[in-house]
């Protein structure tokens, strides 16, 4: 086996560890050349270098050698960030969809590093309350960079978006507008539409969407009260998995643009919102293309927006989390405790769960998926390990905080080996909470080593302020 093929899982192997050259536990060193500068922006952590596999594995090296020096929680959970991820998908965005602007929903994950890649690339922020306003500001960005995209707000939140000079909002109700008109009457408001969102795994046309046969009357009331309504907005809920839900919220958009004409509106604006999933984007975009061209052939001085969120960040983080516990039958019991119906036969606890990163799948309705990282005090895992069926469980002391029911788990797992989940970006650190004094997860960024790896150093260099990648 390579040097990175063993390590001290458990305390145990630890007498036995030979010693290593410096660059496999110094997770910064690794393929960086001498003159790199990793510390970007003097409040974030470092932006290393190389593969997120190395450095999930330099994770595990590390807290291993934190336990030898019985440090307290040595063996926390962690996150690595590969930010070539996002840069790689804002090209494929490009690729796919030039005509239209994305503004990503901060609410996705609004790491610091995701949110200043992202305005070095130049796209937009989806905001929905006045802490995500205040945090994409301080990184720079323009106020007409942002959009309110809150259909119902509060009226002192209006009026602290007019200060700061964000003026293009989104309603829904009638209600809305008579805030609006006290409060910022020089908003460029956006009216969202209810649209088809049965397909998605959070529909939130049960929370918001004017339907069509309310916009006339409000698209009046905005006339009445000499508000100008710049355009339309739809989404089609989160997780969409039925890329057809846009061809018929195009349609319908098509149909508001037609009333806004007839109120005396000349709209330019659409927004097309979120649900854009990595697996199905290329066919997603295909279809929204050919919707815009049959609903909007002439888009001259029509301008589109998007709200992409999980699209740009779900597979870019992974979680690395330690099993610190383990429930399985006495020696002698195994036979009488097989699994039968598919139960699972050992108990694996982890030190993060529901109440934390995995809130995603309380919340966001995902399905998490395990891999072993380290077991036995190896990075390699035989393919033809006996198997167990298992479950997965959070650190908690409540019940619910249940990560994996049932999964097929090497029958060798043991307390302190460690598992690994991958497509964690999405919706799990932005809602993580403290509960029963169990710290959010922190996470390692690095650019990569594969394609993209030199682009976003150097979108992150200049948006620190440091001119040319060195």
């Amino acid at each position: 086996m390579s040097p990175l093929d063993v390590l001290p899982a458990h305390p145990r192997c630890l007498p036995s560890l030979p010693r290593r050259p410096a660059v496999i536990l110094s997770p910064a060193s690794h393929d960086r050349d001498d003159s790199a500068d990793d510390a970007f922006f003097p409040d974030l952590p470092p932006l290393l270098r190389g593969h997120p596999d190395i450095h999930l594995r330099n994770g595990v090296l590390t807290a291993a050698r934190l336990a030898a020096l019985h440090e307290p929680d040595a063996e926390k959970a962690y996150f690595v960030a590969d930010l070539s991820y996002i840069y790689n998908q804002h090209q494929r965005w490009q690729r796919c969809l030039p005509e239209v602007e994305p503004f990503y929903a901060i609410k996705c994950n609004p790491d610091p590093y995701v949110l200043r890649l992202l305005a070095a690339l130049g796209t937009g922020f989806d905001c929905a309350s006045n802490g995500e306003i205040a945090q994409v500001l301080s990184i720079g960005v323009a106020p007409e960079r942002i959009i309110f995209a809150n259909p119902c707000k509060a009226t002192s939140f209006i009026k602290n978006a007019a200060r700061s000079r964000v003026h293009m909002m989104t309603f829904d109700n009638a209600d809305e507008l008579y805030k609006v008109a006290r409060a910022n009457p020089a908003a460029q408001l956006v009216l969202r539409i209810l649209t088809d969102d049965s397909k998605s795994l959070c529909r939130l046309g049960l929370k918001f969407g004017a339907p069509l046969a309310s916009v006339p009357g409000l698209l009046a009331k905005a006339r009445e009260l000499g508000l100008d309504v710049v355009g339309i907005s739809f989404h089609v809920g989160s997780g969409c998995y039925d890329s057809s839900a846009f061809a018929d919220a195009v349609m319908r958009a098509r149909a508001a643009f037609d009333m806004g004409a007839a109120a005396g509106y000349a709209f330019r604006l659409l927004d097309v919102g979120g649900g854009f999933e990595e697996a199905t984007f290329e066919a997603t975009a295909a279809i929204l293309r050919d919707a815009l061209d049959r609903h909007f052939p002439d888009r001259a001085d029509l301008r589109i927006i998007a709200e992409p969120g999980r699209f740009y960040v779900a597979r870019a983080f992974t979680l690395a989390a330690n099993i610190i516990a383990r429930r399985a039958p006495l020696d002698g019991e195994h036979a009488a405790a097989s699994g039968a119906d598919g139960e699972p036969v050992v108990m694996y606890y982890i030190n993060d769960g529901v109440y934390g990163a995995f809130n995603c799948i309380l919340f966001d309705h995902q399905q998490v998926h395990p891999y072993v990282l380290a077991m036995g005090g190896s990075f390699h895992v035989p393919g033809n390990a006996p198997q167990s069926t298992s479950s997965v469980w959070g650190p908690t002391c409540d019940s619910i905080d249940c990560v994996c029911p049932v999964v097929a788990l090497p029958a060798a797992l043991q307390v302190g080996d460690w598992l690994a989940f991958a497509n964690m970006g999405a919706y799990t650190v932005c809602a993580a909470s403290q509960f029963n004094g169990f710290q959010v997860s922190a996470v390692v960024y690095t650019t990569g080593g594969g394609p993209g790896a030199q682009e976003t150093r150097h979108a992150l260099r200049t948006a620190a302020g440091e001119g040319a990648l060195k």
